[in-house]
């Protein structure tokens, strides 16, 4: 294990928890930057009753993490599903606990993670309240983290960007060191417009990625999204996320080649999803691009396989 090598992952969602869980097998330096613009399920009721930033991203992080104890990290996924907290994790309500006796959402966080005991650190991205909206290409805006996945405009209904309010949030303390400090900043996997973008919306972020001699990878999601990426190649991903930051933004892009089985492939096309298209030529002329079996199915879910990823990103360490 090279304990040395400090990796910055920023995103948010199951994506970025999942590949913590491999990173941490290599390295104990690893800072996540997570995403608080989440406004629907447990950490939307959290933010609407008690005025809290989004716990859902870190918790999954913070869980991710955690080295005392195994059962631990279920019980912070542990989910009730009946009474009065139907819906909520436990890890969520802990979190908020947290938040009320604590001057900030990163300073609960820090407790959070002690107490979890876990390898590294893990961030939110702002200590500010923020709202992702959605401005469609057909000039639909769309407010609310919740509402833009599942929006279905007619089929001119694409996002064009993505916007916070208040636009440029300040970052929180030690996020801009982090990736100052990096040797490689990871971007995803993960929903690119709700997980990955919104990060390099707030002040300074983008700025740091750019200043930072890191190097700089972006692990493109194995299949698109319904409502946020329909019919987009891991080209049209890239250029998203430059759209929202900066051109060359990535040295590196990671995707998955391995074939997905047919019967998935059908089942995720009733929910509007589907592999998404290695445009090789396209993405050369912006990065160099890895590509590699990262495919693992659980549960007729496509997921990246976490240990194969987490090697792969390890090994590019000195190939920028």
């Amino acid at each position: 294990m090279d304990t040395d090598t400090r990796v910055v992952a920023i995103g948010g969602g199951t994506g970025l928890s999942t590949m913590l869980k491999g990173l941490k097998l290599h390295t104990h330096n690893i800072t996540a930057v997570v995403t608080v613009a989440d406004d629907g399920g447990s950490s939307g009721m959290l933010r609407n009753d008690l005025g809290m930033l989004a716990p859902g991203d870190v918790r999954n992080c913070v869980s991710a993490l955690a080295e005392v104890d195994p059962v631990l990290g279920e019980l912070l996924n542990f989910r009730f599903k009946e009474g009065g907290l139907k819906g909520h994790s436990l890890g969520n309500l802990f979190l908020a606990a947290l938040n009320e006796t604590s001057s900030s959402f990163d300073e609960a966080v820090k407790k959070f993670s002690r107490l979890a005991g876990i390898i590294g650190a893990v961030f939110p991205v702002t200590n500010e309240a923020v709202t992702l909206s959605a401005l469609l290409n057909n000039g639909t805006l769309i407010n609310g983290e919740s509402h833009i996945g599942i929006h279905r405009d007619g089929i001119n209904s694409g996002i064009d960007m993505v916007m916070l309010n208040p636009e440029k949030p300040k970052a929180v303390d030690g996020v801009i060191r982090a990736i100052s400090q990096a040797d490689i900043i990871v971007l995803g996997p993960g929903s690119l417009y709700t997980s990955i973008i919104p990060n390099l919306l707030v002040d300074g972020v983008s700025d740091a990625i750019r200043e930072s001699r890191a190097v700089k990878i972006y692990v493109c999601n194995i299949m698109s999204q319904a409502g946020e990426t329909e019919g987009y190649s891991a080209y049209d991903h890239l250029s998203a996320i430059e759209r929202h930051s900066y051109e060359g933004i990535a040295d590196i892009v990671i995707t998955n080649n391995a074939p997905i089985p047919d019967g998935l492939k059908d089942k995720y096309a009733l929910e509007y999803a589907h592999e998404v298209i290695i445009d090789e030529d396209k993405i050369l002329k912006r990065a160099k691009l890895v590509q590699g079996n990262l495919l693992l199915v659980r549960n007729d879910r496509i997921r990246h396989n976490f240990s194969r990823l987490a090697r792969t990103i390890i090994s590019l360490k000195n190939l920028s």
